[in-house]
């Protein structure tokens, strides 16, 4: 089981990083490069969410006290942030592939939800960090 968790957390931490480093970015510089980096993002979202599940399960299974409800409230918001990022991200992306005129709309449309999905991003790190002390 010690391994698992280890693998597990490290897997988490790693994909967590990039994502949410990348979406921090993307929404500062405006959706620039946004169109390269969103499938990455989309991977390590899903890896960040499966690995997340399985430190769940061998960490925190049979119990739900006040750390594992904060954890859930970051759950919830990092699931938020990929859906943002996927729906209204993903529509940007596939807009901006097929527009050969302006392309100021899906880039604007890219950034907010890079934005968006920054900041539900950030109220996750936040729970993980709180969950810790509570």
């Amino acid at each position: 089981m010690q391994t698992a968790l280890i693998i597990a957390l490290s897997l988490h931490v790693l994909s967590s990083v990039f994502w949410a480093g990348s979406s921090f970015t993307l929404a500062r510089t405006g959706g620039l490069g946004g169109e390269k980096l969103l499938f990455p993002q989309i991977g390590a979202a899903t890896v960040a969410i499966v690995t997340g599940a399985t430190l769940w399960r061998l960490v925190h299974e049979g119990s739900f006290a006040l750390p594992e409800q904060i954890l859930a409230g970051g759950a919830i918001a990092a699931l938020a942030a990929v859906a943002v990022q996927i729906i209204d991200g993903g529509g940007a992306v596939r807009q901006l592939r097929s527009s050969a005129g302006d392309t100021s709309a899906a880039r604007s449309r890219l950034a907010v939800a890079q934005r968006i999905a920054a900041g539900l991003l950030a109220v996750t790190a936040l729970c993980m960090g709180a969950a810790r002390y509570a």
